[in-house]
């Protein structure tokens, strides 16, 4: 039977993919017709600009802008015109780092500690497993994403680096042994960065600027809101509404702006693996270094697919990618380089439109890889039962943001089984599989690039893990996964029914078909309950609108949140003690039942949050 499953399920995706090659237009031949595709990329999601610079070996293959900088002044965008290029900016504290350890000033393997003792930051593992400078460039700390605070600052001051990284240093608490597991954090670069100022006595941005941006000719490109900002500067929207200039409180992660030609420039860069008119900059050794994840376990036991020195990869269908991308409210960037095919580019959009985006990413790399030899498609081995110990649903446990970690613990499971001699990850909801095949037992290949990315490992602290990607997941019990989502799905229903409910009970009480007391007040927490979570609800989505005013400082919305997260888990708490104390009580037994469940389903989710840190919320903290 399971043989014939797959026999299916393989025919139909060879079916599929065969429909799906028939139907795709040709990939763009000629610039002419990149630039036409483009364009009517821009024209379908409403992107006002987007600047474009492609390289290969030999030298800029399109360089330059389409569209317009600034709607409401009918400006033009061109290859001089500066866009937010995001956290690509991590890009040059990583060389910046590369170059100090080719001289011999500085080791990756240099404990933070030692190198900067007045930079705060916990780590309760430190003396058996201190931060080193290699895990705030592959983002191995453990440290929690800098707090919407920090993201909400805009100010031009704080000048320095150092007084930027004092402005608020509570998120720089490590929650695991660092180098166990990846977890993007924008804080890691900068305390990097500073590093750099303290051993060179000089400013991190002259740094970039004398080391790196002179030399690449990227003469435009700055940190700050400069005059030629100004002058040069696109206007950034969401929708149609212009965004302010954000003054980015941690600059060496994601502050650069920058043209087209300063982006052609770095493109090149990469794909003549650090040499700039004969000067190597930085060896091609460094940069193969920069493009090797190396402090995770996962790392250790040979996965290729993951985040190095603010770089990683990305997959374009038999290709792998050499990346980092960014984004700013208003602005996307893409910066990739392909290092077999001796081609790069960067792509920069004054839009928040992430389809835009992947749509022009899509068909650059078709133009891209065109001519190219495909990989070869990696051998297939033969499945045995010491491959199946890593079948089962996991769930991640390398949050990102850890106040949201008890909404993606529940929501973003993965399913992992072997279809014939092929590993599927799905997400249990709904989603993409990613079809691996065994390189050995216990690492696995992406099946349409051959890059090892799938690795099965043991954590410090968790045990036998999972690495997906940047992802790390930890196997989970079915009872649990498919417990917690049956009582999300009950406890939804009860919010809702309770308020449909309401609308009958009520008339009837305004009648005075419901006596008062026990009756009544059994109805009537699960009810405050529920809508103090409807309000959170629409209290976030109001606040997600404008995160960093709503949300990351004290205002109505974001004390809001907090006060009904407290009030919810109030009356989950009444509710549930009258229902224990007036079991006994007259009243119809039905809706004493109906009432009390609802209060108990409260109760769990309340205890969830709370064991989660979700009650009394403080997104601004």
């Amino acid at each position: 039977m399971k043989s014939l499953v797959a026999i299916g399920l393989l025919a139909l995706t060879a079916t599929l993919a065969g429909a799906a090659t028939a139907a795709e237009p040709a990939p763009p031949a000629t610039i002419d017709e990149l630039q036409d595709a483009v364009i009517e990329i821009m024209e379908k999601h409403q992107v006002p600009a987007v600047g474009i610079a492609m390289v290969d070996e030999n030298g800029p293959v399109w360089v330059g802008a389409l569209g317009k900088a600034d709607i409401e002044n009918n400006v033009d965008a061109d290859e001089r015109s500066l866009f937010r290029i995001g956290s690509t900016s991590k890009m040059f504290v990583a060389l910046s780092v590369l170059q100090l350890v080719e001289q011999g000033v500085l080791s990756l393997d240099d404990k933070l500690a030692d190198l900067a003792p007045e930079i705060e930051f916990e780590n309760p593992w430190e003396d058996t497993d201190p931060v080193r400078v290699v895990h705030l460039l592959e983002h191995t700390t453990g440290w929690d994403d800098i707090h919407l605070a920090e993201y909400a600052h805009n100010d031009p001051a704080p000048a320095t680096l150092k007084q930027g990284l004092d402005f608020h240093p509570h998120s720089r608490t490590s929650r695991w042994k660092p180098g166990s597991r990846m977890a993007y954090c924008n804080s890691g670069p900068p305390v990097a960065a500073y590093v750099v100022e303290k051993l060179t006595g000089q400013d991190f941005e002259a740094y970039v600027r004398e080391h790196f941006f002179d030399p690449l000719g990227m003469s435009t490109a700055t940190y700050r809101l400069s005059e030629a900002v100004r002058e040069r500067g696109v206007t950034l929207y969401i929708g149609s509404d212009p965004q302010d200039y954000w003054h980015i409180i941690m600059r060496p992660s994601g502050a650069i702006n920058a043209s087209p030609l300063d982006m052609a420039q770095l493109a090149s860069f990469f794909v003549n693996r650090g040499s700039v008119d004969g000067v190597q900059l930085v060896s091609p050794e460094s940069l193969r270094r920069m493009e090797t994840p190396a402090s995770t376990p996962a790392a250790a036991a040979g996965q290729e697919i993951g985040y190095a020195l603010s770089n990683y990869t990305s997959r374009h269908k038999k290709w792998v990618y050499r990346e980092h991308n960014g984004g700013v409210n208003g602005g996307l960037t893409e910066f990739s380089y392909l290092p077999e095919g001796r081609v790069g580019h960067a792509i920069m959009i004054n839009s928040g439109n992430g389809a835009a985006y992947r749509e022009i990413s899509e068909i650059v790399r078709d133009f891209e890889t065109r001519s190219l030899s495909e990989p070869a498609t990696p051998e297939v081995l033969t499945i045995g039962p010491e491959h199946r110990v890593i079948e089962g649903l996991y769930y991640p446990i390398n949050a990102r943001q850890q106040v949201a970690y008890f909404i993606e613990r529940v929501f973003n499971i993965q399913k992992l089984s072997f279809v014939g001699n092929t590993l599927f990850s799905v997400p249990l909801l709904g989603g993409e599989p990613v079809v691996y095949v065994a390189a050995s037992q216990d690492r696995y290949r992406n099946f349409e690039t051959g890059a090892v990315a799938l690795s099965r490992v043991v954590d410090p602290l968790a045990g036998p893990v999972v690495h997906s990607g940047m992802t790390v997941l930890k196997p989970a019990p079915a009872v649990l996964v498919y417990g917690q989502l049956v009582i999300a799905a009950l406890w939804g229903l009860a919010i809702a029914s309770s308020i449909l409910y309401a609308l009958v009970w009520g008339i009837r009480r305004l009648r005075k078909k419901i006596a008062p007391g026990p009756a009544t007040w059994i109805r009537v927490w699960p009810l405050l309950a529920g809508l103090s979570i409807v309000a959170f609800l629409a209290l976030f989505s109001a606040g997600m609108n404008d995160p960093f005013e709503a949300l990351g400082k004290p205002t109505a919305v974001s004390i809001g949140i907090q006060l009904f997260t407290v009030l919810f888990a109030a009356f989950a708490i009444i509710g549930s003690y009258v229902a224990l104390r007036d079991r006994k009580e007259t009243m119809n037994r039905v809706n004493y039942w109906y009432s009390a469940g609802c209060s108990l389903l409260h109760l769990i989710v309340a205890g969830y949050f709370a064991w989660f840190g979700a009650i009394g919320l403080t997104t601004w903290s």
